[in-house]
């Protein structure tokens, strides 16, 4: 039997009994059969020494039994790593950041509290999935949307305090901030609500954020100082129509001044779903239709001529190329607009969007999809079913094998940094990480790549390095992917996310004023969870005890 470092046998044994008379034997883990399911199944450190394994996992119901669980633990000095579903694909999974955690599973606590249509928000447990959500708000007729990413099983909870995002309207699409109002197991065993859930018996709890005095939720996103056990969530209103169109440019200079146009559409709400970036020229199609490209492989039916012009292309731009687009009709740049709205608010907030991208000499506008909603189930897959609050698996086809992918990779690791939204900021990136990426021998950043545009304001790369069999390669990978982060920190641009084998390296790239962002946060979890029992490391923030010893 494994034991967490620091922990001797004997008191581990304790634990485990304490733990089992909390939970029940059957939901107190130790083999390793079982401890298999708590692996990064797409490590790059796979069956490595570093490789992060749990010793152990427990799988509680109730805030109560975290409570207890939190205090074992306390009194043996046990780390727990704290998961919601485990989910979390490409940024490390349910592995541990200290080695030899045990893993404080939430996947049973599964329960929905509440769907609230007439105020439109919900309030759930870290085990409830999207497609949880979704189907109970389908079951029961509710005219409420949710947001979700792709894919669409992962915890609700989970995927906003790991801060992911989604597809719908701007103000839900930021996971984090469409939550209202928390339940937080402290490192002492205590529980604590936040907002106007501090009033007993609280009325306003999912209504309203920040209660009186400091606003602290965000202290438990994408951090170790608590246990969130139930969160709120305002869901968006059902809307009655949805369109979608795309507006095309044929010269390589349009895209800064369709960069421009967009973000004053979006800050001034005549567009709010999301925005989508594509170049038909370059072979590179909108991010929420990847996935279409990769099931009909769309990506490999350029021309051989086009594919020749291709190699000619150096950070986005050929002369040769764009006179090839402009001789066969083919756009340089396309921008997706979605609104979602009453038919005749969405239709004219269309027409306001037209109107701008007009100024821009040569754009082209049109119509692709326009429907009255809800829509027919079996039409919702010639759709991005999440831009229509669908969650779906489809995402699982990028990479997957398939015959125009007969040889795919084990798995991957996403590169995601946060970058300006401008065109200029587009092109800079590109030549910087590309350069970057042939001279550390990695398959990313090769050609030209675009943004996505989940967030307002700012643009996100979201990139796949690929992890293999051969540890070799992994490793160079690994030390790759640590100087791109480095890279983009002399930009000034940093991850917004990321694995737990790459948060310290992250971490570093914050370093205003000598690293204070960073001491400010071990200084926070000193004072939160002196004996440092939970989720030890998570973005590099550290316990005293362990600093400087980390698994």
């Amino acid at each position: 039997m494994r034991t967490p470092p620091g922990v001797s046998p004997s008191d581990y044994a304790k634990a485990l009994t304490e733990f089992q008379n909390i939970v029940g034997k059957e939901w107190v883990f130790t083999s390793d059969e079982d401890l298999d399911l708590y692996r990064d199944a797409f490590s790059p450190l796979m069956n490595e020494p570093e490789e992060k394994i749990a010793s152990g996992a427990i799988a509680p119901t109730t805030t109560e039994q975290v409570q207890e669980i939190v205090r074992i633990a306390n009194r043996y000095k046990i780390p727990l790593y704290t998961i919601s579903t485990g989910k979390n694909l490409g940024y490390g999974g349910s592995a541990p950041v200290y080695s030899g955690s045990v893993v404080l599973d939430l996947k049973r606590m599964n329960q929905i509290i509440e769907v609230n249509e007439a105020n439109a928000y919900c309030v759930v447990e870290p085990g409830v999935s999207y497609f949880d959500l979704y189907h109970y708000i389908q079951e029961k007729k509710l005219k409420v949307w949710i947001d979700c990413p792709d894919p669409g099983w992962g915890s609700v909870v989970g995927n906003a305090m790991d801060r992911g995002g989604g597809y719908t309207q701007a103000n839900y699409r930021n996971h984090f901030d469409s939550h209202c109002g928390m339940e937080v197991v402290l490192p002492n065993g205590e529980v604590m609500r936040t907002g106007m859930g501090a009033i007993p018996n609280a009325e306003t709890w999912q209504q309203y954020k920040s209660g009186v005095g400091p606003w602290i939720d965000g202290i438990f996103s994408q951090s170790n100082y608590g246990i969130v056990t139930k969160m709120g969530f305002w869901l968006m209103p059902e809307p009655e129509a949805y369109l979608r169109g795309h507006i095309s440019c044929m010269n390589f200079e349009d895209l800064g001044p369709m960069v421009e146009t967009l973000n004053y559409l979006e800050n001034a709400r005549i567009t709010a779903g999301f925005p989508d970036l594509g170049s038909p020229l370059l072979g590179y199609g909108p991010i929420g239709q990847v996935q279409l490209f990769f099931e009909s492989g769309t990506h490999m039916a350029l021309p051989p001529e086009h594919m020749k012009l291709l190699a000619t292309v150096k950070d986005g731009r050929s002369p040769e190329l764009e006179a090839y687009g402009k001789q066969n009709d083919i756009p340089y740049w396309q921008f997706w607009l979605s609104f979602h709205g009453p038919m005749e608010v969405i239709e004219a907030q269309w027409q306001a969007a037209v109107r701008h991208f007009a100024k821009i000499k040569g754009s082209r506008a049109k119509i692709v999809d326009k429907t009255h909603l809800p829509i027919n189930p079996a039409d919702a897959e010639k759709f991005h079913e999440p831009e229509l609050g669908i969650p779906s698996l489809r995402a699982f086809s990028i990479g997957a094998r398939s015959p125009f992918n007969p040889t795919p990779s084990k798995g991957h690791m996403w590169f995601s940094p946060i970058i300006p939204r401008t065109g200029e900021a587009i092109i800079k990136a590109n030549k910087i990480f590309s350069a970057a990426a042939r001279e550390l021998d990695m398959p990313l950043f090769r050609t030209f790549t675009l943004p996505a545009c989940f967030w307002e304001r700012s643009f996100i790369f979201i990139l796949a390095t690929p992890v293999t069999t051969d540890p070799a390669t992994n490793k160079k990978y690994r030390e790759g992917f640590k100087k791109l982060i480095a890279i983009g920190g002399e930009q000034g641009w940093g991850e917004y996310r990321t694995a737990p084998l790459f948060q310290e390296s992250v971490m570093n790239v914050y370093s205003f004023n000598n690293h204070v962002l960073h001491r400010f946060h071990e200084t926070l979890k000193d004072a939160i969870d002196p004996n440092g029992i939970l989720s030890a490391g998570r973005y590099n923030i550290w316990p005293k005890n362990l600093r400087g010893k980390r698994g």
